[in-house]
Parts: structure tokens; sequence; C-alpha cells
């Protein structure tokens, strides 16, 4: 196993510059989750707006999803080879154009343009954020600040549920996401002033990186049962909290929960809350017993389905108290989903961290991808053959959100097969 925890400190790093650089990078990702999750909570708007059925409108999301999950690799080499200032300021830019183009769309396939452009800015800052992070700081201090970058950038979900959700309502479907897209043009322009990829004097990218070397790169990351494992424990951990604030969580809370705006605003601000105080912890965990990293991801999925189960189950709509326990445990799923960045890190020298990361990166986004067509899909199906008069029925909505157990059931199964691989190659306590 690669591990860098014991190698002395190089200049440069843990420095008031690199605490600077880290805090450009959060808030580009800060942005990027405010520019990811506004589709939404504009679920209801847009299906007014576009006139379309569930499944034509979660192809928006889902192809917004689609697009970030196929460039994560590719991101990945990029990152490698041009660095992350250059990416997260272009992806930025490619945010900003596709909420502007959003804002003036008025059919399903203006509004799948505009979210392909979301989804390709977004797929370009995440995974370069990450990249910084083992370039600017010691090894003790990476897990930790792992789990701020997605804490602290999850973060950028409230100005989706709060201020964003408040101008859509007041103001309407233009200026709010005009609003958005100024936002990502403000963190575009900072990350190109001030964000650097590595301290003075360090070298941490491939400036010859061509063709062949990038093949190989890959090819050295595929073959690593460690990176895989951080594909299989992201696949498994992050989709249901994906799925829920991306598409589904707004629409569930409104028409199978019946709650009022007020307190969906207030369910969807714990789920973030939730994320700012479990990261933490998560973090100091996973730094201290990292050989527990598996069983951790694994029983934070049981806990949400566990979750998932009681609201399912639960006859007619839930006391607001259940669903707002349910959701904050389901909130989880995010936090937990640093930990397969964490793995991948532990296995990959940081000449290829960025296509290592990419490639972790793309599970739990496919896995978004299927949940939320799935459950899309389901609901539509169901409305077709007559189950329920209403597509957004209650009971159409337990059959949907059920299928996606068979998700988290995949999953499961392939982070059990690649652990039991990881410790094979690593030894008994790598995991």
């Amino acid at each position: 196993m690669t591990s860098d925890r014991s190698r002395p400190p190089q200049p440069g790093k843990d420095s008031r510059r690199a605490y600077l650089v880290f805090g450009i990078g959060v808030l580009a990702y800060f942005s990027a989750v405010a520019q990811r999750t506004s589709f939404g909570v504009a679920t209801v708007d847009a299906a007014e707006r576009f006139g379309t059925a569930a499944s034509a409108l979660s192809l928006v999301s889902l192809m917004q999803v689609l697009v970030y999950a196929a460039l994560q690799i590719p991101v990945g080499v990029l990152v490698d080879r041009f660095g992350a200032r250059a990416m997260v300021s272009a992806g930025a830019l490619l945010m900003t154009v596709g909420q502007v183009q959003l804002a003036l769309a008025d059919t399903v396939a203006e509004g799948v343009v505009a979210r392909v452009l979301v989804g390709a800015g977004d797929a370009a800052t995440f995974v370069c954020v990450m990249r910084l992070i083992p370039a600017w700081f010691s090894a003790l201090r990476v897990p930790l600040l792992t789990q701020v970058v997605g804490v602290f950038g999850n973060l950028g979900q409230l100005v989706s549920v709060i201020p964003f959700a408040w101008v859509l309502d007041r103001a309407g479907w233009l200026p709010s996401f005009l609003g958005l897209a100024a936002l990502a043009l403000l963190a575009g322009t900072l990350a190109a002033a001030l964000l650097r990829d590595a301290p003075p004097g360090v070298e941490v990218l491939h400036r010859r990186l061509g063709l062949r070397r990038t093949g190989q790169v890959l090819r050295e990351s595929l073959a690593e049962p460690g990176t895989r494992l951080g594909f299989w424990v992201h696949f498994t951990t992050q989709f249901a909290g994906n799925t829920f604030v991306l598409m589904w969580g707004y629409p569930y809370l409104e028409y199978a929960q019946g709650l009022p705006d007020t307190t969906i605003s207030v369910v969807m601000t714990s789920f973030v809350l939730t994320n700012l105080a479990v990261g933490l912890a998560l973090g100091g965990l996973t730094a201290r017993r990292p050989e527990r990293r598996v069983r951790l991801s694994l029983t934070v999925t049981a806990g949400i389905f566990a979750a998932w189960t009681v609201l399912l189950v639960w006859p007619g709509t839930a006391p607001a108290a259940v669903v707002l326990a349910a959701v904050c445990v389901i909130a989880i799923s995010m936090p937990a989903s640093m930990i397969a960045f964490d793995i991948t890190r532990s296995f990959n020298p940081p000449r290829r961290s960025g296509t290592a990361m990419g490639i972790a990166n793309v599970g739990g986004f496919t896995a978004s991808v299927l949940a939320i067509f799935v459950t899309g899909f389901v609901l539509d199906l169901l409305y077709a053959g007559g189950f329920r008069e209403e597509l957004y029925a209650p009971d159409a909505f337990r059959v949907a959100v059920a299928a996606q157990f068979l998700i988290a059931g995949a999953g499961a199964v392939g982070v059990l097969a690649t652990a039991a691989r990881v410790r094979r190659r690593h030894g008994p306590d790598a995991v």
C-alpha cells in the first residue's frame, strides 16, 4: 500500500497560502453544488414551465448527472496534465453559461442542453479541488480536509433551499437562475486569480502527459483494487442523498408526505446541516481508524435504507418529526461518500491521484443516474397503468423509492468483493 503518512512535511504545505488556496477551492465547490442542486428545488416549476411528465422531466437531471459521471475520468486525466486552476475556472464558466441557458429555456430539450453544460462544469470542479489537498497539506490533515471540502461545499445546497427557492417563488424562473449564474461567474473569477496547483517549487503536474502515457496512467489506476474499492464505496453511499437533493426530494416531501413549503425548507436545511455535523466526525474517524472505512460505509448505507424503510411502511403520511429524522439519516449519504476518496488516495501515488479519484467519483453518479431514472420510470409506469390517478401519488412513490433498494444491494456486493481483493494485496488492515 502506498502511504505518505510518515513523510516529512514539504515547504509550503500547511501554510497560510495553503489555506487560502483551500478556501477558494471550497468556494468553487460550494458554488458547483448550488448549481447542481438548483433544478431539484425547481422540479415542480419546471414541470409546469415545460409541460412534461415525470420520466421526461427526470431526463433533464439525468443528463446532467450522466454527463458529470462520463467526464470524471477525462477530468481526472486533464487535471493531472493542466492543473486545478485551469480546470476549476473553465468549469465555472461552463456552469455560468448553462444557468443562463436554463433561465431562458422554454422546452425540455433546451433544459437538457442547459443541464448538460452545468453537469460538465460541475464535473470539472470536485476532483480538481480534491487534487489540491495532498499538494498543499501534510498527510495527517488530508482525511479531515477531504471531509471539510464535502461538508462546506455541500452547504451550497442551502443556496438552493433558501435564497434560490425564495427568489423562484417571488420573482420567477428567469431572475432565480440568473442569480445562480452570477455566483458561478464569481467563483470562476476568484479561482482564476487565486488558485495555485502546488506550493512554489513543487511539481505535481504531468506537463508531457501524452496519449500513450495517459493510457498507462489510466490502466495503472484501474488495476489498483483500491481504486475500484473507492468506486464501489462511492457508488453505494452517495446515490441516496444525491437522488434526493437533485431530483426527487422536493416532490416526495410535497406530494408523498404532504408537507407545506415552509416545512420542506426546514427539512432540506436540516439535510445540509447534518452534512456539516456528521462530515467532520467522519473525517476524524477515518483518519484515526483507516482499517474501518469499509465497515463504516456499509453501516451508513444500512442506516440510510432503514430510514427509508420507516417512511415507506408508515401508514399514510408520517409525522413531520419522523420525516425530519429520516431525512437527516439519508443526508449522511453525502459525507459518507467522501470515504471513497480517502480510500482511493491511500492506494495511489500523487502522480495519478486525479485520474484515480475521477474513477472513484464515477461510482456515486453512475448509481445516481440509475436511481433518478428508475424512480421516474416507475412513477410513469404506475400512472400509465392506472395504479393511481395522480402521477405523484403517495403509494406510487412508495414503489418507486423501493426500487432504489436494488441499487444499494448491488453496490454492497461490489464493496465486499473489491474489499476482499484489497486485503489480499495490501494486508488485512488495509481497509
